[in-house]
């Protein structure tokens, strides 16, 4: 039995061994018994997170959105192959990407240089715009949804499909599970979202890259939340100093408080970035990893 998992294989998939646990379920590699691929494997436990009443129409939801997202074919957007369920535990079937989210560069002790912060920025606003061509929002861009493996020159975005479903796991108090801190004010406003609520997660996640910090920190939520919906975000520089003008002008843009206000969609953005950090084509050989990569897809 696979070590921490109380299963041996989920339809096709044989469990090797756990690989992280998030706010809704387990995390484990899969090996497809007929081809012998890998697959992260994110689990949902629909009778522990749902009434009896809610599980036809979560279901129904899970495989909606799994399809749309399987349809995304972009070299900078992890593969969803399939979805399955066995009892009340459903599960996705992603690509296995043997890397690192980019949570641990958030902190300043491990920054990744400023023409790698940009790199990685413009290639998710890329894989974006794919996204939304294809009618999908991602809605929960942030560190720890976008991976990376330096020496192989990736940049991945996880969990398209996973977010929607996210945001139906509720506590009983009727709560999202997580924090607001990456949505956008229209989306934290429960307003209709298009893909420009992306891009301002995505600036959100630039910000903490290249500062170590986040545009906007609160002691409480409610706190937190007005000002994502109402105060203008800090610009960088008073952070970080020798980011220069122009990169700076672009995170503005990115945080916006309206979405006409930013980056019409992800090409537009990525060319902005483009344009402030002719030394992108750097990336791959100035930044030397300290520690293993521990293998990735670990967190919903």
């Amino acid at each position: 039995m696979a070590q921490q998992f109380d299963r041996d294989r989920l339809g096709r998939y044989r469990i090797e061994r756990l690989l992280g646990r998030g706010a809704m379920g387990a995390v484990v590699l899969g090996r497809d018994v007929d081809t012998g691929r890998l697959a992260a494997l994110k689990t949902l436990s629909l009778s522990n997170e749902f009434s009896a009443g809610e599980v036809t129409e979560v279901r129904a939801r899970f495989l909606r959105e799994a399809d749309a997202a399987r349809r995304l074919q972009h070299p900078d957007i992890v593969a969803v192959y399939d979805t399955g369920q066995e009892a009340e535990l459903a599960y996705i079937a992603m690509e296995y990407v043997a890397g690192r989210d980019l949570q641990q560069y958030t902190h300043v002790s491990q920054q990744l240089p400023l023409p790698w912060v940009v790199h990685i920025g413009s290639r998710v606003a890329r894989a974006l715009a794919h996204a939304h061509r294809q009618g999908v929002v991602h809605r929960d861009i942030k560190p720890a949804n976008v991976l990376i493996d330096p020496k192989a020159g990736v940049v991945k975005v996880t969990d398209f499909g996973v977010a929607r479903l996210a945001d139906a796991c509720r506590t009983r108090t009727g709560m999202l599970l997580g924090t607001p801190t990456y949505m956008s004010p229209e989306q934290l406003s429960g307003q209709c979202v298009d893909g420009r609520t992306d891009l301002y997660s995505l600036g959100v996640t630039l910000f903490q890259l290249l500062t170590g910090a986040l545009p906007h920190r609160a002691e409480s939520m409610a706190r937190l939340m007005y000002g994502i919906v109402n105060e203008v975000a800090p610009d960088v520089r008073t952070l970080r100093p020798e980011v220069p003008p122009a990169l700076a002008g672009v995170l503005a843009q990115m945080l916006a408080k309206t979405p006409e206000a930013r980056h019409a969609d992800g090409v537009q953005l990525a060319l902005a970035l483009d344009a402030v950090a002719p030394e992108v084509d750097a990336f791959a050989s100035t930044v030397t990893l300290s520690r293993p990569d521990s293998g990735h897809n670990s967190v919903l």
